[in-house]
């Protein structure tokens, strides 16, 4: 596995809890900030390919039926753009 280096800027508050967390983990931080990548990445991928495969060969005019059943009501207070 080849390895690179990446200049990361947290904050403070974001680097002190990380560090917290790898040494109750007793890992480095470098060590734990790849695994958190990692494992975001897995997430992130995973959602992905799930909603393309809920998605199929859906189009965006697709919905365009459901939502011209919809009812025409204002949103919610403190829900609207």
């Amino acid at each position: 596995m080849s390895k690179v280096s990446y200049p990361l800027k947290l904050p403070a508050s974001v680097k002190e809890a990380a560090a917290r967390l790898a040494r109750e983990d007793g890992v480095s931080l470098n060590q734990w900030i790849a695994v958190a990548i990692a494992q975001k990445i897995g997430v992130v991928e995973t959602a992905a390919d799930f909603l393309k495969r809920r998605g199929g060969t859906t189009q965006p005019s697709d919905m365009l039926a459901y939502l011209d059943r919809a009812k025409l009501e204002s949103p919610p207070a403190g829900d609207g753009i």
